[in-house]
Order: C-alpha cells, then sequence, then structure tokens
C-alpha cells in the first residue's frame, strides 16, 4: 500500500486587540493547546489562544462503507485517555447608554449598562466647563455612586451590577458646571478595555465642547451628533482638510461668520435626554472534554478507538496513522467509517456521530494491528481547530508504548529545521554564512567610513567622536577578519576584550550612544490626564536610575491637537497636556542629576494648521514656524499642498511636510537645536519615520549631534492564509533600508522581534526564534547595534492595546531583550505594574555583565517548548515551558534569575 507523508496540523494565531466591534455573524479564529499528564486515565489540560484564519478545502461528507467492530467483552480496553478542553465561544451584548431628566431641568440621571457576561468596571471621569488643561478629572464626591474607588487624581473607577444587564446609575446636576463625561468599560476578569472607535466615550453635557468621533448621544436637532464630525475653535485646532468633509453641511459656518469670529459660532440649545446601544464582542472560554479509548481485538488483532466528547455542533475529526517511531502521518488501509472523506490524499476527515438528545458526538475507528499510533486533530468549524501546542494528538497503539504510558506528540517539520541550524559548526553552508554575515559588518563599515570622512563631519564632529567612530571601524574590521578565519562562522563572535569593553563606558557615537544603553519608555496613552505627568517623572526619576536606566524616553513636548502630543501645532511652544515649559525643563536637568540621558519624542512628519488658507483648506500653519502650503506635500488631496511629492507613506489625518523644501529643513534643524539647548535634550525618539526619506533624518542628526536617536518604523510582517511566516527577512530588511538611509545615525525600533516573540510565547512557538541561520531573527540578528528592543509602548499596550503582548508573559519577553545585543527599551506600566522587581534583576545581570548592544549569540536550543541561548559566553538564558540546562564543563553556571517560564544563568 502506497504511503503519503504530511506535516501535522498547527493553528494559526494573530493577535487580536480588545475593542469594541460591531456585531456581526464571522466568527474569530482559534486553536487549542493542551499539556499532558500522564496516567491511567489521563487527563490534558487545554490552553487558549486566539487564531488566524487558515484556509481549508470544504468538508464533503460521503457514505463509504463502515469498518466498524462490536466491543464486545472480548475486547481488552489497554489505553483511555481524557482530555480536558477549554474552547474559545465569542459572546456578543450591547453597551447601553440612557440620559434622563430628573426633577427638573437642573438634574439628570445617566445610566449605563452592559449585557455581556463580565466582571465589568467603569473607569469614568468628567470635563468641567472653562477647564482646557485636562479632559479628565475626578467628579464631585456627591455625583460618585456607591463602591466607586478613585484613580490617582483624574478618574473614577465603579463596578457595574446587576444579572442579565449589568448596569451603573450616576446622578448630574448643573450647579457642578460639568461640560462632559468621559468613560471607557473594563472587563476586570481578563484586564480588557472596550473604547469607542479607538477613543475614550465622550457625552457632552453642554455646547461648550465641539463634538468629535467618540461623542455619543443625541438626536437630529440637539446639537449632539454621532458620527464623525468636529465643531471647530480655539482650544482644539483643526486636522486640516479632513475637518472640511466630516463637517454636516449645516454646522460648517458662513463666510461671514469665519471673517468675523475666531471659530465657528455655537449654537445654544437645551439638553436633551437620549438612548444609544453600542454592540460589542469578547470571547469567552468554555470547558468540554474529549475522551479516547483504545481496545485490542484478541481474534482479529486489530484496534478498536472509540472517542466520545461532549463539544456541540458539527465536530470533524482529521486523522491519520504512524507506522512507526518516526510519526510520519499515513492513509490506513480500507474500509473508512461512515461519514469519511479523503482530504488531499493526506488525512482524513471523519463526522462524528451526534448523541441522542445533541448532547456532544462520538465515533468509533478500527484499524489494522501493527500500527505504532493514531494521530489527530479536531475540527469544529472553518476557523476553530483543537490541537496539542501547535502540534497533533498521538495515541500510542502498540503495545510496548500502552506499558510506558506515553503519549507521543508530533514535531513540526519545521522546528527540525530549526533545530538543525542551531549548531555552531554543524551548517554544510558555511561559506554562504561568512558571507551574508560579513556583508552586514562590510556595509556598516562603510557607512561609518563615509560619516566620518565627509567634509561637514569633519568639520562639526568633535576629535573625541572621530577617535571612537575609528575605533569602531577597527573593532568591526577584526570581527569581519576573524569570522573568515573561524572554522564555525555560522555564530561568529565579536572580540571584544575587557580593556575595550571599559573604555567604551565613557565613549560615544553620535546618535547610537556607547553601546551599553537601556532605555525606559517613561510614559503610557493615559500620562497625559493627569496634567503634571512632569511633575510625576521628576519624582521618579531617582528610582529609575537605581533600577539601571540609563536613557529616558519622554512624551512629545509640544503643543498639539490631540492630548497625546502626536498631532503638534506650533513647535516652539512647550505648554502641553504634560505640563508646562519650565516643569519639561526642571524634569530634565533632575533625570541628569542622577545619570540618565534624555530623549524627547518630536513628530517631523506632520503638522496640524491654525488657519485656512483661500480655498478653505486648513494648510496655513501659526507660531514661529508660520509655514504655508508649500511646506505641504502636493500628493495628499486632503491639504492641497504646494511642494514636492511625498518621499514616504501620507499620513492622513494632518498635512504631511515636506522635507524636501530647504526652508522646512532649516526651520526644524533650527528647532531641534533650540530644544537641545533649551530643554536639555540628549536626543530624539522620531515618529512615523515611514513617512519621509532617512536622508533627511540623517541631515537633522548630523546637525544636532544626539547622543542618541531611535526612529518609528512601524510595517506589518508577513502572514500566509493568516499565520505568520517562519521568514522575516524582507520585513527586517525594510527597517534596515531605513536605518542605512540614515547612513546609521539613527537606530530603529526592532518590530520584528517583537511581532516573532508575539507568536513563539504566545503560540508556544519557539523554535520561531531562530532563523534559517541560526541567529536572532530580528534587526538584532543583522544590524543589532542599531536594533532598539522593545516588547510593548503607549501604541501596542496601555488602554489602545493596538498589538498587546501575550497577557502575563511579559517577563518571558523581558529576558529575551535584557540578555540579548540591540538596546532593550522598558514600558512604563510593566516596570510600575508587578514586574518592578523581574525587571530591576534583569538590568542588574546585564550591566554586572557588560551585555551591550553587539554582543554574541549562540543559539543552543530553538523547539516547540523552549528557546535557550548562551550570550558573551557569560549569561545563559531560557525561555518557554520546556527544559533546558546549560552544560557544566569546564564552566560553572549559576541561577541568577527566574521567574514564569525564564530562567537565566551567569558564570560562577
Amino acid at each position: 500500500m502506497s504511503t503519503l507523508t504530511i506535516e501535522p496540523l498547527v493553528g494559526n494565531y494573530l493577535r487580536r486587540s480588545p475593542k469594541l466591534y460591531e456585531n456581526t455573524k464571522t466568527t474569530p479564529h482559534f486553536f487549542l493547546n493542551y499539556c499532558r499528564r500522564p496516567q491511567l486515565s489521563r487527563k490534558a489540560t487545554l490552553r487558549f489562544c486566539n487564531s488566524g484564519r487558515r484556509r481549508t478545502l470544504p468538508l464533503r461528507a460521503s457514505s463509504t462503507d463502515a469498518a466498524v467492530l462490536d466491543t464486545s467483552e472480548k475486547s481488552d480496553v489497554v489505553l483511555t485517555e481524557t482530555f480536558s478542553l477549554k474552547r474559545p465561544q465569542r459572546a456578543e451584548g450591547k453597551i447601553a447608554i440612557r440620559l434622563d431628566k430628573g426633577k427638573d431641568e437642573e438634574n439628570w440621571h445617566l445610566s449605563l449598562g452592559c449585557t455581556v457576561p463580565g466582571k465589568w468596571i467603569l473607569h469614568w471621569g468628567v470635563h468641567y466647563t472653562g477647564d482646557v488643561g485636562s479632559e479628565w478629572d475626578q467628579p464631585p464626591p456627591e455625583m460618585r455612586p456607591s463602591g466607586s474607588i478613585a484613580i490617582k487624581d483624574y478618574a473614577i473607577e465603579t463596578p457595574l451590577k446587576g444579572e442579565t444587564l449589568q448596569e451603573v446609575k450616576i446622578d448630574i446636576s448643573s450647579k457642578w458646571s460639568i461640560a462632559a463625561i468621559n468613560f471607557v468599560l473594563k472587563d476586570e476578569e481578563t484586564g480588557d478595555w472596550y473604547q469607542h472607535k479607538g477613543r475614550d466615550f465622550k457625552i457632552p453635557l453642554t455646547d461648550y465642547l465641539e463634538d468629535d468621533a467618540n461623542t455619543v448621544g443625541g438626536k437630529e436637532g440637539s446639537g449632539i451628533w454621532p458620527g464623525f464630525h468636529f465643531l471647530l475653535r480655539n482650544a482644539y485646532r483643526p486636522l486640516g482638510q479632513l475637518s472640511n468633509i466630516l463637517l454636516k453641511p449645516e454646522a460648517a459656518p458662513s463666510k461671514e461668520e469665519s471673517s468675523s469670529n475666531d471659530g465657528p459660532s455655537v449654537k445654544n440649545r437645551r439638553l436633551e435626554g437620549f438612548y444609544e446601544e453600542h454592540f460589542i464582542g469578547k470571547e469567552t472560554i468554555v470547558d468540554n472534554t474529549l475522551s479516547v479509548s483504545v481496545k485490542q481485538c484478541p481474534e482479529t488483532a486489530k484496534n478498536i478507538l472509540y472517542i466520545d466528547t461532549d463539544l456541540p455542533g458539527d465536530v470533524i475529526l482529521h486523522w491519520g496513522v504512524c507506522k512507526d517511531d518516526a510519526k510520519r502521518w499515513e492513509l490506513p488501509a480500507m474500509p473508512y467509517p461512515a461519514e469519511t472523506v479523503v482530504f488531499k490524499n493526506k488525512a482524513l476527515r471523519t463526522l462524528l456521530q451526534r448523541k441522542e438528545g445533541g448532547n456532544g458526538s462520538s465515533g468509533q475507528f478500527t484499524l489494522d494491528g501493527g500500527l505504532s499510533g493514531f494521530v489527530f486533530a479536531v475540527k469544529l468549524d472553518d476557523d476553530t481547530w483543537l490541537n496539542c501546542k501547535g502540534n497533533d494528538f498521538y495515541i500510542p497503539l502498540s503495545s510496548s508504548k500502552h506499558q510506558s504510558s506515553t503519549i507521543h506528540l508530533e514535531e513540526r517539520k519545521q522546528n527540525e529545521e530549526s533545530n538543525s541550524s542551531k549548531i555552531v559548526n554543524s551548517s554544510p553552508e558555511e561559506n554562504q554564512t561568512v558571507s551574508v554575515y560579513t556583508d552586514d559588518i562590510i556595509k556598516e563599515i562603510r557607512n561609518l567610513v563615509s560619516d566620518i570622512s565627509s567634509e561637514k563631519s569633519r568639520k562639526t564632529k568633535s576629535k573625541e567622536i572621530q577617535e571612537t567612530i575609528l575605533q569602531e571601524i577597527e573593532k568591526l574590521a577584526a570581527e569581519a577578519y576573524s569570522i573568515f578565519r573561524s572554522s564555525s562562522p555560522a555564530m561568529s563572535k565579536i572580540v571584544v576584550s575587557e580593556a575595550e569593553v571599559s573604555q567604551a563606558d565613557v565613549k560615544v557615537s553620535s546618535g547610537t550612544g556607547t553601546g551599553f544603553e537601556i532605555l525606559c519608555q517613561g510614559f503610557n496613552w493615559e500620562s497625559h490626564k493627569s496634567g503634571r505627568w512632569y511633575k510625576e517623572m521628576h519624582e521618579k526619576a531617582a528610582e529609575l536610575s537605581a533600577l539601571g536606566f540609563t536613557v529616558i524616553w519622554l512624551p512629545p513636548p509640544t503643543d498639539s491637537v490631540s492630548p497625546e502630543g502626536y498631532m503638534p501645532t506650533d513647535l516652539y511652544n512647550l505648554n502641553s497636556r504634560y505640563g508646562s515649559f519650565d516643569e519639561l525643563k526642571v524634569t530634565v536637568k533632575k533625570f541628569h542629576e542622577v545619570g540618565i540621558k534624555v530623549l524627547g519624542d518630536v513628530v517631523l512628519n506632520h503638522r496640524c494648521a491654525s488657519e485656512r488658507n483661500q480655498n478653505g483648506i486648513w494648510n496655513i500653519f501659526g507660531g514661529r514656524l508660520n509655514w504655508d502650503e508649500r511646506a505641504v506635500v502636493s500628493d495628499d488631496p486632503h491639504f492641497q499642498g504646494r511642494g514636492n511629492k511625498s518621499s514616504g507613506d501620507n499620513f492622513h489625518a494632518a498635512p504631511n511636510i515636506d522635507h524636501s523644501q530647504d526652508f522646512v529643513r532649516k526651520d526644524i534643524k533650527e528647532w531641534l537645536l533650540w530644544l537641545r539647548e533649551e530643554i536639555g535634550y540628549d536626543g530624539w525618539r522620531l515618529d512615523f519615520v515611514r513617512g519621509f526619506w532617512g536622508g533627511y533624518v540623517k541631515d537633522y542628526l548630523e546637525a544636532t549631534e544626539p547622543y542618541f536617536a531611535v526612529g518609528e518604523y512601524w510595517d506589518s510582517l508577513i502572514y500566509t492564509y493568516g499565520e505568520m511566516d517562519h521568514n522575516q527577512d524582507a520585513h527586517r530588511q525594510r527597517i534596515v533600508d531605513w536605518i542605512n538611509a540614515t547612513n546609521g545615525t539613527a537606530g530603529a525600533f526592532d518590530v520584528t522581534t517583537k511581532g516573532i516573540l508575539h507568536s513563539a510565547i504566545g503560540r508556544c512557538e519557539y523554535w520561531r526564534l531562530s532563523d534559517q541561520k541560526g541567529r536572532p531573527p530580528g534587526v538584532v540578528g543583522w544590524w543589532p547595534s542599531r536594533a532598539v528592543t522593545f516588547i510593548e509602548n503607549h501604541d501596542t499596550g496601555s488602554t489602545q492595546g493596538h498589538w498587546r503582548f501575550p497577557g502575563g508573559k511579559e517577563m518571558q519577553g523581558y529576558a529575551y531583550i535584557l540578555t540579548h545585543p540591540g538596546t532593550p527599551s522598558v514600558f512604563f506600566d510593566h516596570i510600575f505594574s508587578g514586574n518592578r522587581s523581574e525587571i530591576g534583576n534583569l538590568i542588574s545581570l546585564r550591566k554586572r555583565n557588560k551585555i551591550h548592544c553587539r554582543s554574541t549569540v549562540e543559539i543552543t536550543k530553538a523547539e516547540r517548548d523552549v528557546y535557550a541561548a548562551v550570550i558573551d559566553d557569560k549569561v545563559a538564558v531560557k525561555i518557554g515551558p520546556g527544559h533546558y540546562e546549560p552544560p557544566n564543563g569546564h564552566q560553572r553556571w549559576k541561577m541568577a534569575a527566574e521567574g514564569n517560564d525564564y530562567k537565566v544563568w551567569e558564570l560562577s
């Protein structure tokens, strides 16, 4: 009989942010993992992960002859397995918002409810009339429902109560002068936040505030409109032509009104009651079981498998058999059970039979003797699969294996490929590896030579900095030479003596620091709401220094349409929602006193206009840099710029700046120099650098000579049918291309490494952490001195949660980036939310072992459930639930750090 080999079935995974979404019939995609506990009647626990879409052929049931034997008393039960399944189930419901008038026009009642099961918390605050400093403040004590608790000095959290409808009621009085109520819903069981179109819900109570995309509540004629439009006023500068598109015709001011007023007129109206519903959905976990019993018939020597489950609906078994210990999928001999079809000549699919009463399904499978095992996965629908940690369930059939009571798991073929490249000198492609690796070094040398040899560099760079660059070139050249001479080049090491390391502590390369930096992102998406963030960071400076941070990244300092600072208006106005100009200056000085460098978050790609041009388009800028349409790119139709075409991707919410204009570059360089001199910034975090050519960044950095600079080049990773590809070279190449365009004067956030860590840790696929050459798979594997590694920031985490790191597994991510080369960046929320001690321990370990941005990595294990590596021959790290211990030969290792699924050792 001919046999066919297939790769084991693996579920797909794609992180989904816990967002408010419309009620549709589309079901999220999932796979399930389990951990085995061997015993006579064994049970296994499955762990839940969210999954991307799997493309399969449609299932067609067939009516072939059943191969079923009666399980008579002469059959012996040799194995019973019971698996505990945790199945995802989507729960849908609504958020209900009602505003009713009380006993008179001065008193009102607000009711907020949710029909989705969960432990819901209302996180809310108020905006007082006339307060332009903060949109969030705490309400008066008499307004707070029972059970409310204060969150710092700007918000309240109130639990919702009830059965089918959980709700909270809030009394409102006009005497409190409240302009609006802002809120988000929090599911306390999962920690997920639910917002309105990606922003806070806002319920306006007066005409004092403009309507916005996150506004809820209102009826036609009341002046409060759901949807996207803005009432323009000075406190909130418009985003440009976008406001023209989104304004209702009747809300747009006339020419006479525009010429006679600073902003549009506001109609007086009475507050009116309303009722609105917003559909939401969330995933919950439902417990089910699946049992497998194996019997052997003495008369026929056949194996009889009986599968029973309480999973609802149609349950399809995707299965095959294994004939030896290689555990390759093969088709069994015919006949097959009823309702079985052949899937791509590689496996069988059998629809299990519904039980009477509809409570679950069951099936019976008869197999020839002499088989090694029965392998399967469970398919609930086109998008939901149950399997074993990305592999397949395996039931041993031979008698010897029954006695050992061991379940063997089918390993992924891709795992085996990763493992084959993990050994330092085992690859037959040494010459190719040498060429690829040294090409990266040669490219870096050329960048440095070009940098130091330019006429402008000779004029502007100090002698000390030039000497440092020359030393860096010498080190790289020595590294390249050692690789060519080495007999094991796949994991070549950068040879740096202890003397050289100690000297590097005080040497600086402009834009890339010393190589020993440890970065802290000093804010989150909510930091502006306190109105005194600079003061709060001033108080934390000494604590952050004691933890070992050497650089801190502060939020955007300029006046901005958005309170978070990423829609700047007047670049020289540094009075923002985070604090005043003077408070910022004092805070920067404090960080310098405790030995921490400070990065300013600068938005150079776009800028919000303050006036309209003659066509009514918002592209005239105010303040000290009073640019006009010539400063705006010409290929964004929203803003009718008269500059040249964009050199990057357009950001359509605001006018994109044309950096090819000489006057624009001159003004930006003067502004950056002013920030360095007036505020004391030591370097830059550059926002949305995809929007303009990296060569302009080079120009700005050469003019300002920052200590450290890092760009945000955000790009989507590569997926095939919803599953992340193992090879992400094209993704990291785009980031490296941008760094190269800056001539290596700036680093970039290693988005590639973050994405791969998501899948590796979230799906238990740690083989992903080794690329085809046995090196780290992100930018850190190609250009480590320019890679800024991170696991979370204000966009991906915080209350935005656009791409949140797998929950509860953050320390695995930090164990990776704080022991590996590159420059690690730690998110503020993770420091002050229970992980402070563990993060501090890892930082201390990194510093005392002098791990730096070019440290060498030898990947010693990259398998399904474990990743391990040795860094600089001084530190060993293991992440994942699998086992690893560093070898104790002539070296003696001692445990230095340990936590949930990670361990770190150092030489004793």
